[in-house]
């Protein structure tokens, strides 16, 4: 019931997702307006061999206060769609609403997978020249310590393989230059247990903002202030781009035949920055599997949301994210090595 459109969207994305990577062995709880729910379904000819519906009237408004939802939330479609995955009925949860109130229930229900873990982090997946980056946190956790990178470097990768293939991704921190000596205390903290290797991490340094399009690493490591804005704007210069790139491409008639030689591989270039293509977002370090779709996702981009909790809830992340966030507390907590006498003689 959540996101700018509701129902249309989220049984128009279960529908996408069907066609584009069969639903043999996936079933989908929808947790909503029974009512509004049956009339998509009909449109879009899925069965409850598919689709089972779990009614209920009560739903959370997109701008409720995560406290007030947290309050009044029990019973909610996303109440109820949480509390599916805790009882282990649902593998994962899709919700493209209110993300205070998503983030803040599924805290209270699922907890974190670790002690210590304080917040979850929210990952996306950013189109590079390479193919796809990792970055987190883009929003939940304004500031973070040395140790918050690191989990949210350990978390990263473990994403990026069960989604994005890749058997040992590479790590950077973003940083404002790639030298050690720069940066703050804490992302220089960070670097220094990435860089010691106890955590068998494939760590590669700090990198730059003009980095993550270049695709230099696989997964970039920040706070949420930090890579929420440079989210926000590369979404912001990317919308502009294409702008530029239409009113130039409209602005003749010689310009027009240009564009209609040109339209595969336009195709192509706007296939490859379509938000849709990356929608969903998922809040890692719960002790369980929720992502995050935009709210104004349309039926495609819901789907890849979809896509994205599918493959997660298939492979072994919580279970390599488990191992590495115990190495970790081993690493940060093992005593300190015994300082050595000098052996020169004092006169």
């Amino acid at each position: 019931m959540g996101g700018d459109h509701g129902p249309p969207v989220v049984v128009g994305g279960i529908r996408d997702y069907i066609r584009r990577h069969g639903g043999q062995d996936v079933r989908f709880l929808l947790h909503g307006d029974e009512q509004a729910i049956v009339a998509e379904l009909a449109k879009f000819n899925l069965t409850s061999d598919v689709c089972d519906i779990r009614h209920t009237d009560k739903k959370i408004a997109s701008d409720e206060k995560p406290a007030q939802a947290m309050r009044r939330g029990k019973g909610s479609s996303l109440w109820n769609a949480i509390e599916a995955v805790k009882s282990g009925e649902a593998g994962a949860v899709v919700s493209a609403g209110n993300t205070g109130a998503l983030m803040a229930i599924s805290k209270l229900i699922l907890r974190m997978s670790a002690p210590g873990l304080e917040r979850p982090a929210i990952v996306a997946s950013w189109p590079t020249q390479r193919g796809v980056t990792a970055v987190l946190d883009v929003g939940a956790n304004i500031e973070s310590d040395a140790e918050q990178l690191v989990e949210f470097a350990i978390m990263g990768e473990a994403f990026h393989t069960a989604v994005h293939g890749t058997a040992r991704p590479t790590i950077g921190i973003l940083n404002v230059g790639s030298e050690d000596m720069k940066g703050h205390e804490e992302v220089r903290e960070a670097s220094r247990i990435l860089r010691e290797g106890a955590l068998g991490l494939n760590y590669h340094g700090f990198v730059e903002g003009d980095d993550i399009a270049k695709g230099t690493v696989d997964v970039v490591v920040t706070d949420g202030f930090t890579g929420n804005i440079a989210l926000k704007t590369a979404e912001g210069v990317a919308r502009f781009i294409s702008a530029l790139l239409k009113e130039a491409l409209t602005s003749s008639l010689q310009a027009k035949a240009g564009a209609f030689i040109a339209m595969p591989a336009l195709k192509a270039m706007a296939q490859k920055i379509d938000p849709s293509a990356i929608n969903g977002g998922p809040l890692l370090g719960l002790n369980g599997i929720v992502v995050k779709s935009h709210g104004g996702a349309d039926a495609k981009g819901f789907g890849n949301a979809i896509r994205i909790a599918v493959d997660l809830a298939r492979s072994d992340y919580m279970q390599t994210v488990g191992a590495n966030l115990g190495r970790l507390g081993d690493v940060l907590h093992a005593p300190a090595a015994p300082q050595t006498q000098s052996q020169e003689s004092v006169s």
